[in-house]
């Protein structure tokens, strides 16, 4: 019996061509045709081009972590997620997420870091998911300021209860699960 073929590498295709399709409020859907370096193959590719976002792990004076829930059109249901949103052109993530939460759960924080990033669906989208640790957090008396179709339940959690929501998939939203899962790993750093 031989040696097992080694894998080859992936290559990275060529951009031969990036068009737009259609612009929405909030993304746009864009084509890009890509040639195979070594074998020529071509395709058309389709992805959504999205400003970067946001998530923001907001940890109260009270050692609580404050979860928000709102209806979400793609799944046509209510999802506990983590406080976020848009991070506005030339806004630095921190910036962002700070303001984000304030204007969606009416709290500050005392403090807030970035703890990690991502992308979050890299086979459709462009665009890479700030998590921000938010330390310290108090209810301001400024209360919320929510976007036009925003209506959102703010509830801050006990911690083993949040983590308990996302191991009984309660709170199933991917970049909220992923937000916990940086905040568990810089909590063991």
């Amino acid at each position: 019996m031989g040696k097992p073929k080694k894998p080859s590498m992936p290559s990275r295709w060529d951009l031969i061509e990036d068009s737009l399709l259609t612009a929405c409020r909030v993304w746009d859907l864009r084509a890009r045709r890509y040639r195979h370096p070594h074998n020529g193959k071509e395709g058309e590719f389709y992805y959504l081009d999205s400003r970067d976002w946001v998530i923001v792990v907001a940890r109260t004076v009270a050692g609580e972590l404050v979860m928000v829930r709102q209806f979400r059109w793609g799944m046509d249901a209510l999802s506990w997620e983590l406080p976020g949103g848009i991070v506005d052109a030339g806004e630095d993530p921190l910036v962002a997420g700070l303001r984000e939460l304030k204007e969606e759960t009416g709290y500050e924080a005392e403090q807030g870091r970035i703890i990690g990033h991502c992308s979050p669906n890299p086979a459709i989208l462009n665009n890479r998911c700030y998590i921000v640790l938010a330390e310290n957090c108090q209810l301001s008396c400024g209360g919320t300021a929510w976007d036009e179709h925003e209506e959102i339940e703010v509830q801050a959690l006990p911690e083993p209860m949040v983590f308990e929501w996302a191991k009984n998939s309660k709170i199933d939203h991917a970049l909220a699960l992923t937000g916990l899962l940086y905040y568990q790993l810089d909590k063991g750093a």
